[in-house]
């Protein structure tokens, strides 16, 4: 099946993860995209993030570099330099070369340097995958695990940018064919110009305690992942996510919820209640807008509402959404369209 590893498997991955190293502050952990690694003789910390990306094919190259980048910045640093690992399903030079341009005009748009990677053509494939490690440096590391009980929840942008982007771009026809008008599929498709995070973490960095990066499975995936490595409850309400107007027709029209899908372009933070206008305000002068969603609560507290199946526990780990809980991260409601 299509889609990130449960936490199950997951654990069995990281279970190996090869010999320790003092050095190493924050390592492989469910929720935690960046790792954080402390530089010998050096007042700032060293932050890594991988990702792969192979299914928006018309825009693997720009996506890929964004995705990346995004968790560095969501950890709080500055992303500077990138290795770029290309699998092609073939020779077509037309196809590298559209890729590699792709991946160049992004980094060179976010200032980040290619320092190195792999490239070999693997006939298996359907299409392009590119893999992207990203690194940075900060003097203050923000984990998805920060999170306290009190902090508010803060969501810029919007939720299922960049599922609106591919939506509008990959699966153009078939919206179409659903109502879609042609002028919201073409502002759709220019959400693609929103996907990074890089602003939002530079501006909501100081005032964050924890901030994380919604990509697979969107805000709700984030959410769980949040939960889960804070070790704590967050409720949230549907209706206080912003969702865009183009988010909602694409969606809408191929059956996708807007919370449960590729969600680059927005930053989910959690910021302390005393705090929580310096973040939005540094936001708003970086041209940022952003919603309050929900608020971060202790894992043993029950209230907000339990809904169906939220006996048994202590709530560590999971989301409230208008009462409901939510326990598990969804699978991202885009793949069915591509199986």
């Amino acid at each position: 099946m299509t889609g990130k590893l449960g936490p199950e498997a997951l654990a069995e991955v990281l279970a190996a993860t090869g010999a320790d190293d003092a050095a190493v502050d924050v390592g492989p952990a469910y929720g935690e995209d960046a790792a954080a690694i402390d530089l010998d003789g050096a007042e700032s910390t060293l932050v890594v993030a991988a990702d792969p990306l192979s299914l928006a094919a018309d825009a693997v190259g720009e996506l890929a570099v964004h995705v990346a980048c995004n968790d560095v910045a969501a950890s709080g640093a500055d992303p500077r330099w990138l290795t770029h690992t290309l699998f092609l399903p073939d020779d077509d030079p037309a196809r590298r070369r559209t890729v590699t341009e792709q991946v160049d005009e992004t980094a060179r748009g976010l200032g980040v340097a290619i320092v190195g990677g792999h490239t070999e053509v693997l006939p298996s494939l359907e299409r392009p995958l590119c893999s992207m490690t990203a690194l940075g440096t900060t003097d203050r590391f923000v984990s998805s695990g920060g999170a306290e009980p009190g902090d508010r929840l803060l969501l810029t942008k919007g939720a299922g940018i960049e599922a609106t982007a591919i939506l509008a771009t990959d699966f153009r026809e078939e919206c179409a064919e659903a109502g879609v008008p042609a002028a919201t599929l073409d502002a759709a498709a220019g959400f693609l110009d929103e996907v990074s995070v890089v602003p939002d973490g530079a501006a909501a960095r100081d005032a964050a305690s924890a901030m994380h990066d919604p990509t697979e499975g969107g805000l709700l995936t984030a959410l769980v992942e949040t939960a889960s490595a804070s070790g704590t409850r967050l409720v949230v309400e549907r209706d206080r996510v912003p969702i865009r107007p183009e988010t909602e027709a694409c969606c809408a029209a191929l059956g996708v919820d807007p919370l449960a899908t590729f969600g680059s372009g927005a930053l989910l933070a959690a910021v302390p209640p005393e705090r929580v206008d310096e973040a939005t305000d540094a936001l708003a002068a970086a041209g940022i807008g952003a919603g309050e969603i929900g608020e971060v609560r202790a894992a043993e507290d029950e209230g907000g509402g339990g809904g169906e199946g939220s006996e048994g526990g202590d709530g560590s780990g999971t989301v409230l959404l208008d009462g409901d809980r939510i326990d598990e991260a969804p699978r991202d409601e885009l793949y069915p369209l591509w199986e």
